[in-house]
């Protein structure tokens, strides 16, 4: 059962972020009880709202299940920035903030006033978090972009793919999977420091320098050896074999790792000890290693008359590492990952339903909220104006009738 107490009950978040890091950030403290207005506009709306997949038969503002996923538990302020009114809602949205998110190119927010220096000016203690490509000092921190050149600015391109072939990159912007998890540490430890100094603080996040975290290994490997991490494709300097390999069926494959002995013994009984298996050119890793290309090979016609769940769960029962490459469909359905139900479905006035994703980190004491619908562009414009901030009718309804909330 929830709890009537949240963790981040009572604090009240202005956020400027979007597309990847930025969102994916605030959903966690959106979930968490953090009010949050995110700040968006028709003319400019968030990139994510344009990215498919799209909820039934075509594209629309509010019909992006990519935006969906992390937007839940938000209130939509449609607010032309550039109008020039913007500034008078934008010093009631600080006034009633406790902290502003933002993820554009560093400098933007100084064309609205609205840096660190000037926020804290109409409010001293306001926390501040900037996420950007490459943080906000240094030659090329100006470098606007997403999270897709970011991998491959980061390293993760030129070490992912087969030795005899061009880079292939891992699925997706990589990094934007990473930073958030960076920023969520230091926007907690900014709440604590105020909680007991009342100070506010400014948190500049560099997503690039997030994900150099994740390269550890191979930035100290050559720091400390001078030696450069090239492409492998599957194959590992700790383990053969080692890969991904083809099972019975159209497109299926299971993945398999064998790292010591003992592994290698449980790994020969399951296949049958054929007589390979007792090859010399086999019998240490050191020996595997060297001769992996033709290890795989016979792994492989081992695995294609079995499905990957048979050799999944073979390999698993005696302590071999192993799991199925499930796609989108068989992940959706596995009963590990309907036990925790980390996409819920939620009631939308446009699309019906759609799915957003659940907080992955559950607390017991203060667990995360339920989740609302992800917000129609602009939904909670006069909602944010007249409850939040205190507008009066009058107010509100003459900056409308000039365009400011659009």
């Amino acid at each position: 059962m929830l709890t009537s107490v949240r963790l981040l009950q009572g604090i009240k978040i202005l956020d400027f972020t979007w597309a990847g890091v930025g969102p994916r950030t605030v959903a966690y403290l959106a979930q968490y009880g953090a009010q949050v207005v995110k700040v968006e506009s028709a003319l400019r709306p968030d990139p994510l709202r344009t990215m498919p997949p799209f909820k039934g038969d075509g594209p629309g503002i509010n019909r992006s299940q990519t935006f969906a996923r992390h937007s839940g538990n938000k209130y939509s302020l449609a607010l032309n920035l550039n109008h020039p009114k913007a500034g008078q809602v934008l010093k009631k949205l600080v006034l009633w903030a406790d902290m502003i998110t933002e993820s554009f190119a560093p400098g933007t927010l100084k064309t609205w006033e609205m840096s660190y220096e000037d926020v804290k000016k109409v409010k001293p203690d306001i926390i501040m978090m900037s996420t950007s490509m490459q943080g906000q000092t240094g030659p090329d921190c100006s470098h606007p972009g997403y999270g897709i050149p970011l991998t491959s600015l980061s390293g993760f391109t030129d070490i992912t793919g087969w030795p005899d072939r061009q880079p292939t990159g891992p699925y997706g912007p990589y990094t934007d999977f990473v930073a958030p998890m960076f920023n969520l540490v230091a926007i907690l430890s900014a709440l604590d420091y105020r909680r007991r100094t009342g100070k506010g603080q400014y948190l500049d996040l560099s997503q690039n320098e997030c994900a150099m975290h994740f390269l550890s290994p191979m930035i100290l490997d050559y720091t400390a050896n001078g030696r450069e991490f090239k492409k492998r494709a599957n194959c590992s300097n700790c383990a053969a074999p080692h890969g991904v390999y083809p099972c019975k069926g159209e497109d299926k494959w299971c993945a398999i790792a064998v790292f010591d002995p003992e592994e290698w013994r449980s790994f020969c009984e399951v296949i049958g000890n054929p007589e390979w298996t007792r090859n010399k050119k086999f019998a240490t890793l050191k020996m595997r290693l060297q001769n992996s290309e033709e290890l795989d090979k016979l792994v492989g016609e081992w695995t294609i008359n079995h499905s990957p769940q048979e050799v999944m769960s073979s390999m698993q029962a005696v302590g071999v590492p192993a799991g199925m490459v499930m796609n989108g469909e068989e992940i959706w359905n596995d009963p590990q990952f309907r036990q925790y139900d980390p996409f819920p479905m939620v009631p939308h006035p446009e699309m019906g339903s759609c799915a957003v994703q659940r907080a992955s980190v559950k607390l017991t004491k203060t667990p995360p909220c339920n989740i609302n619908h992800p917000p129609l562009l602009g939904e909670h414009t006069e909602y944010v104006c007249r409850e939040l901030l205190g507008m009066s009718e009058i107010e509100f309804n003459e900056l409308s009738n000039e365009n400011l909330f659009q």
